[in-house]
């Protein structure tokens, strides 16, 4: 799994959101469609909260992809 570490601007930002600001997905229809199908997983287990609030120190994995937020 490759990893990848994001420096998050503010306290707390939205998973759906992330994964735009993030460039994951590339429109939030996409971002939906992702955690809506269990593929999103927070810190270890499968989210499907879009409005999940991600902080520092959470890992984000969607495919190979590990996101390290910082």
């Amino acid at each position: 799994m490759s990893k990848i570490a994001v420096k998050l601007e503010t306290e707390t930002i939205k998973l759906d959101q992330f994964l735009k600001w993030a460039e994951v997905v590339s429109s939030g229809g996409e971002a939906k469609h992702l955690i809506k199908e269990g593929e999103v997983k927070v810190n270890g287990e499968i989210s499907t909260q879009r409005g999940k609030a991600i902080k520092k120190g959470d890992t984000i994995a969607v495919g190979e992809y590990e996101y390290l937020v910082q």
